[in-house]
């Protein structure tokens, strides 16, 4: 009888870095005594010079072993905007919880730790990412809008490397959140190179919504902070490398409140970097799919022999994130001429299953290694920093046509 041998088994596309996790919150230092880093991922990755760059998303939350000062405050939750005052004396933290909050009536706005009472009434605080309030009528008997606030507030640091594994990362960040449209905090930032600027796209968080910022720096020490370029409920924006038909073109991902709620990838185009126009839907999930749930940008898209190559995130019905590729025509970028059936990296680590958001790779950006590789970092479980190194043209051969 003859046997047939199984054919050897195809090598993966992403190759996890043996280092990885490459940062964690330890490695990172608070930016107030008060605070404690819970989160470092979801970074923008740059070449300068002969450093690797990384602008990296922190995330912070108030430190419940130390007792709040003699001067804490806490807010007052009741009027239309939250007030700060004074804590009243007394109270352990046993009996309060900690919130990061950006006081804006400061010169430059300031984030400090507030403190409220567990058994403040409407106070809800069973989801852990969360702190949510709710207004009760005069005699407390009228349900209010609940009003969420974050239980955590990020900012971004950069960190530098000579070989882009080992990373040392900046004492202070580069960017905190200033206005009253990042008072939740700044997030997952993309960088672009364009005439020798660095184009940075970041998320900025508020009870207004979630919004889309832009800021420029020529050597990630100074950024010059140019506002905002979308509306909300708006994010995951990237922005192309070099016109296309003398446009700036820009990946985008809406987040529609009506009918279906359908969260995929758009294109829009601009003249001039902050006013954006010509929206229209290129990648939505698909039935189904490892992306069939909601569809986002990820890292900076970059030119190929065959067309513009983007890394993006999709998200199953099982809230797994995990990371394919789309294939766009290098003329006309609204023109999707392949895509991942299956995904490039997927959460399979014990590092990328298990932290604050479990099951989950999202990408922000990669360097170029060589004419072929590129090295992928991504925030794992929403916890830690990764990378993995891919092969352009592995990529482009695993792609279904469309």
């Amino acid at each position: 009888m003859t046997r047939t041998l199984d054919a050897p088994a195809a090598p993966p596309l992403a190759l996890r870095l043996a280092e990885n996790p490459l940062l964690t919150p330890a490695d990172v230092r608070p930016s107030l005594p008060a605070l404690e880093v819970v989160s470092v991922f979801n970074a923008a990755a740059a070449r300068v010079g002969d450093e690797f760059i990384l602008l990296l998303r922190v995330a912070e939350r108030p430190r419940t072993d130390i007792e709040p000062p003699e001067d804490a405050m806490t807010l007052d939750l009741e009027g239309p905007e939250p007030a700060l005052r004074p804590l009243p004396p007394g109270l352990r933290m046993d009996q309060l919880v900690g919130m990061c909050f950006l006081d804006s009536t400061a010169d430059p706005a300031a984030v400090i730790v507030a403190y409220l009472p567990r058994d403040l009434p409407g106070l809800d605080l069973s989801d852990p990412r969360t702190i949510r309030y709710t207004r009760t009528g005069p005699m407390g008997d009228v349900p209010g809008t609940p009003v969420d606030y974050l239980s955590q507030m990020s900012h971004l640091r950069v960190a530098r490397s000579r070989d882009g594994v080992h990373f040392t990362v900046d004492e202070r960040p580069a960017l905190s959140p200033l206005t009253h449209l990042e008072e939740y905090g700044v997030e997952d930032p993309r960088a672009t190179l364009i005439d020798g600027t660095w184009q940075i796209t970041y998320v900025s968080v508020a009870r207004l919504g979630i919004t889309t910022s832009r800021a420029t720096t020529t050597d990630f020490r100074t950024f010059a902070r140019e506002g905002l370029i979308f509306l909300p409920d708006h994010k995951d924006v990237v922005i192309f490398p070099r016109r296309v038909r003398g446009r700036y073109v820009a990946l985008t991902r809406p987040m529609p409140g009506s009918f279906s709620r359908i969260c995929g990838i758009w294109i829009a185009f601009s003249d001039d970097l902050s006013t954006w126009g010509g929206h229209e839907p290129l990648a939505l999930p698909r039935w189904e799919m490892w992306d069939e749930v909601r569809t986002g940008a990820s890292a900076v898209p970059f030119l190929t022999s065959e067309g513009w190559l983007e890394l993006y995130h999709g998200v199953d019905r099982h809230s797994r994130y995990s990371i394919g590729a789309l294939l766009l025509d290098a003329d006309d970028p609204r023109i999707v001429l392949a895509r991942s059936r299956t995904p490039i990296l997927s959460p399979d680590a014990p590092y990328e299953r298990v932290g604050l958001f479990a099951n989950t790779v999202f990408s922000c950006g990669h360097v170029a290694l060589d004419d072929d590789r590129i090295r992928m970092y991504y925030g794992a479980a929403d916890s830690v920093t990764a990378a993995a190194d891919l092969s352009v043209k592995g990529i482009l051969a695993s792609l279904d046509g469309c």
